[in-house]
């Protein structure tokens, strides 16, 4: 019985070191890309595959449903579950390495993302995603003050890949652990950085006739960096150019909020959180055609009217 009471004591102890074990090879795979610039996306891709597939082996984190009867009969096929598994957990460590491209950015939308799931697991009662969301909610703000508005440290590859990769974990184990939490409170939470992704793998093969994983800078943070804010706050210093930087970074906050906000109120109703997934996606395409065709909606460019001296 002691010896019963002590594992369960340091239960999540062992849980918590499993997870750093388990990132490392997505992590290594970053921090190798930020330093030579010589890893592949293929390779870093099968790292994140490599860190998903422990992650299921060691921790229990699976995708094995959705909602949606037909498909959650589907999955009933365990390796199909972990398919899907290890293709979200790799997908979202690349979502957020793809959001990180500005002052801010991904830090804050992180850290917003990891306080709904430290919210959701204190009333589930989740000690291990709760420590985990704290822990990195904590270490974010550190290197946030740091990094918004004028950069002097950065995320870059490493950090954001093990960004993404505690999340999806943090948000499948919800999940899976889980019953009463809906399948689809991760994917609303985790909306924007997914749908950049996914419209962004779309607008390149389909509309640059390119590779979906060529590099461009047509991103929607792009766009709003280039064409609003050198409008408004000009391009011809170094001072300039940071301020630009910082200033496009709240409106995705803004954006991001509009999924992370309803995913933490409406955690256990899976069809509002379908339906306002559609709503974003539809949203997030009105928004950026707008810009592409130089039609920017008033609310975008008011805030950042200069009036003058």
């Amino acid at each position: 019985a002691t010896i019963v009471a002590a594992v369960q004591r340091h239960k999540h102890v062992a849980e918590l070191l499993v997870l750093v074990g388990v990132v490392g090879p997505v992590f290594v795979a970053g921090l190798l890309e930020d330093f030579t610039k010589r890893v592949r996306p293929l390779v870093r891709l099968l790292a994140a595959l490599v860190s998903a597939a422990l992650a299921i082996a060691y921790l229990g984190v699976i995708a094995d449903r959705t909602e949606l009867a037909w498909i959650d009969r589907c999955l009933q096929w365990a390796p199909l579950a972990w398919v899907l598994t290890a293709l979200a957990v790799a997908g979202m460590s690349h979502a957020t390495n793809i959001i990180d491209g500005l002052n801010g950015l991904a830090a804050f939308v992180c850290m917003m993302m990891f306080g709904s799931l430290a919210y959701v697991a204190l009333l589930v009662g989740d000690t291990l995603v709760l420590a985990v969301a704290l822990v990195f909610i904590g270490a974010i703000a550190g290197f946030f003050i740091w990094n918004f508005p004028h950069g002097f440290i950065f995320l870059g590859d490493g950090g954001a890949y093990l960004l993404g990769f505690v999340l999806a974990v943090c948000g499948l184990l919800m999940v899976a652990r889980h019953p009463q939490v809906s399948a689809w409170y991760p994917v609303l939470l985790f909306i924007y950085p997914i749908f950049e992704t996914l419209f962004s793998a779309y607008r390149r093969r389909r509309r640059q006739r390119g590779s979906v994983a060529a590099p461009d800078a047509v991103h929607l943070h792009s766009l709003i960096y280039k064409r609003l804010m050198r409008l408004f706050l000009g391009n011809n210093t170094s001072q300039q150019v940071t301020r630009r930087n910082s200033m496009t970074s709240p409106y995705l906050w803004l954006l991001a909020g509009m999924a992370v906000a309803p995913a933490t109120l409406l955690w256990r109703h899976t069809m509002p959180l379908m339906g306002l997934c559609l709503l974003f996606c539809v949203t997030y395409v009105w928004l950026y055609l707008r810009i592409v065709r130089f039609r920017t909606p008033e609310w975008l460019l008011a805030p950042q009217r200069d009036p003058g001296p």
